[in-house]
């Protein structure tokens, strides 16, 4: 059976490690506190517990669990402490490409990234029920060769993506699911203050196909074109003249933290813009968080 090490045991860690370790036969599982350490090693069932990369033994597969900006580091320490010609070194980060394991590549190793589209704020609930989740997958041919088979086998669904592409596959996974919650959580709260009960405003907003004949269901069997049309039986102009239009992207650059939305409205002044009616405009030096924060704002240029 190959083997594998864990760096970095977090939720994601822990989570992914308990899984794999029905695939892999776990070596070590490495964190920053002996505690935790063995907090994940007991938790994933198997693996011994580390707190320094010296102690590490050679393993086939290694995962690096730790968060976006701890891959550099991460990857450096582990280049220099073990041997890594032919290993497989993969991160789970989903704004970063494999791209930045370029020690472990400069070493010998086969890289790539996987990240599991899904909240991991309960490991336990995560390991019992992984089946069925994408996995945005890419990297060496060879690192996938190993990890595809993997994935399917513990209930993945692995999807290649593009990783020139990777920080728009990010804001799409963040439109998706992120914002998708935050829309269903404003809908729940208007529905309340318009004297609807929790009760009855949580089937209301509840998206399809939980319930069909909500709003949210009018979206799933047709194209956004079609969907726009459909979603709603008015105009979203009635309840707001500061409606969305097609072309309203967020800016590729910022110089300043975010503090507040970085557009602002205004009406059209050229035939054409008439037609869209509002059209946003961005406020120079104002971040939106989500596309220009410093991880991001670089690629987004090219989106």
């Amino acid at each position: 059976m190959p083997t594998l090490s864990i760096i970095g045991a977090g939720h994601v860690g822990r989570a992914l490690g308990r899984l794999l370790a029905g695939q892999f036969g776990v070596l070590d599982v490495l964190t920053r506190s002996p505690q935790s350490a063995r907090q994940a090693a007991d938790f994933i069932g198997a693996g011994r517990a580390l707190q320094d990369y010296a102690q590490l033994r050679p393993a086939d597969v290694y995962l690096l669990a730790v968060s976006d900006d701890q891959i550099l580091p991460a990857c450096a320490a582990l280049a220099a402490a073990v041997p890594l010609a032919g290993a497989v070194v993969f991160h789970c980060s989903g704004a970063l490409a494999s791209d930045r394991l370029q020690a472990a590549s400069e070493a010998g190793a086969y890289t790539a990234s996987v990240h599991p589209i899904r909240s991991f704020a309960d490991p336990a609930a995560v390991a019992a029920n992984f089946t069925g989740t994408f996995c945005g997958v890419e990297g060496d041919a060879r690192a996938l060769a190993v990890l595809d088979p993997v994935l399917q086998a513990i209930g993945g669904r692995p999807v290649a993506i593009d990783a020139a592409a990777k920080t728009v596959y990010h804001a799409a996974a963040v439109f998706a699911s992120n914002y998708l919650v935050t829309v269903l959580d404003a809908a729940l709260r208007a529905y309340q203050a318009a004297g609807i009960p929790e009760a009855v405003a949580r089937e209301l907003a509840r998206p399809w196909p939980a319930r069909p004949w909500t709003m949210c269901s009018a979206w799933a069997p047709h194209p956004p074109s079609a969907a726009r049309s459909r979603a709603a039986t008015s105009p979203p102009s009635r309840a707001s003249s500061r409606r969305w239009r097609p072309g309203m992207v967020p800016p590729a650059r910022c110089t300043k933290p975010w503090s507040r939305p970085p557009w602002r409205w205004r009406r059209a002044s050229s035939r054409a813009e008439r037609a869209g009616g509002w059209r946003a405009v961005f406020r120079p030096g104002q971040c939106c968080r989500t596309f220009c924060c410093a991880r991001h704002r670089d690629r987004l240029a090219n989106y």
